[in-house]
């Protein structure tokens, strides 16, 4: 059972009533698709579950990023979320590491955004340089809209 927590109080605000929520959440995840298809949402009191296949596990980050930066979200499980390798789809269920998501050999951390924080104060603590944030920007796009809106809790992708 994989397992990714989140800040329930914060992120994208999409539904107002709770039986719209997965509804909302799969049309948010397909408007930015970032190459998921077949794609299930089930909510249940701020637990999303995540159906489909990605057509790489840079698609998975995403769709799991995408998912769990929604407000009143909580933990998102990602059992029926699978990557497509050498065309088959693989089940990603050893990836249940709270901090983990599969990487494909991709160097990529995961980073909570802090009270304070911008893209430049994160640039220059992973790569030395403050003005490297679009890196953070572009590997982000479908969580970040602009790189001057980030708030605390949000979980982010940082490419080293």
């Amino acid at each position: 059972m994989s397992l990714f927590g989140f800040v329930k109080d914060i992120g994208r605000k999409l539904f107002n009533k709770d039986d719209e929520v997965a509804e909302e959440i799969k049309k948010h995840i397909e408007s930015n698709n970032p190459g998921v298809t077949g794609l299930e949402v089930d909510f249940d009191n701020g637990i999303v579950g995540l159906c489909g296949e990605c057509q790489s596990s840079e698609a998975f980050q995403k769709v799991v990023l995408m998912a769990g930066n929604v407000k009143g979200v909580v933990d998102v499980y990602t059992d029926g979320l699978r990557v497509v390798q050498n065309g088959s789809a693989v089940p990603m269920n050893n990836a249940g590491d709270k901090q983990m998501l599969p990487n494909d050999g991709q160097n990529v951390e995961y980073y909570v955004i802090k009270s304070g924080d911008t893209l430049s104060k994160i640039a220059k603590q992973y790569y030395g340089n403050a003005m490297d944030y679009p890196k953070i920007f572009e590997a982000n796009r479908e969580v970040i809209e602009d790189p001057d809106l980030i708030y605390p809790g949000q979980k982010i992708r940082i490419p080293l």
